[in-house]
């Protein structure tokens, strides 16, 4: 899949040089394709700050859900999953990125279903905290 136009301009040449950084090899692809890239990035962002907002928030105005432990342990694992992704995101674009430059298929991510499948435990945990202590 050719990912550069000629209409924007022509395409870096494939570097052939050693020591290069990743973003200085391959070709360049069409801006609109490195920008929806981008876009995808700091939306990954924004899930990874919401993620350490809910841990602020639960440890901070949620006191009457359940223990101080349990609302401690709750803003810790949300603070660790929320950094985490942060630090995931940027990954999945420089791969995503490098994938461009060198017309390569797009890697696949096991964070999509890893983040599904958290947001459903997290909810349902929640719930339960509700239910059992509000």
């Amino acid at each position: 899949m050719n990912l550069h136009s000629p209409a924007l301009g022509t395409p870096a040449e494939p570097s052939k040089k050693k020591g290069l950084k990743w973003w200085e090899t391959g070709t360049r692809p069409d801006y609109r394709f490195s920008l929806a890239n981008e876009r995808t990035f700091l939306a990954w962002i924004r899930t990874s700050l919401a993620i350490v907002a809910g841990a602020i928030g639960i440890d901070q105005f949620a006191s009457h859900l359940g223990s101080p432990q349990l609302r401690l342990i709750l803003s810790i694992i949300l603070l660790i999953v929320g950094g985490t992704l942060g630090g995931i995101a940027y990954t999945r674009w420089a791969r995503a990125e490098r994938a461009m430059r060198h017309e390569a298929d797009l890697p696949l991510s096991l964070l999509l279903p890893f983040l599904a499948m958290f947001t459903a435990f997290l909810s349902a945990g929640l719930a339960w905290l509700i239910i059992a202590y509000g």
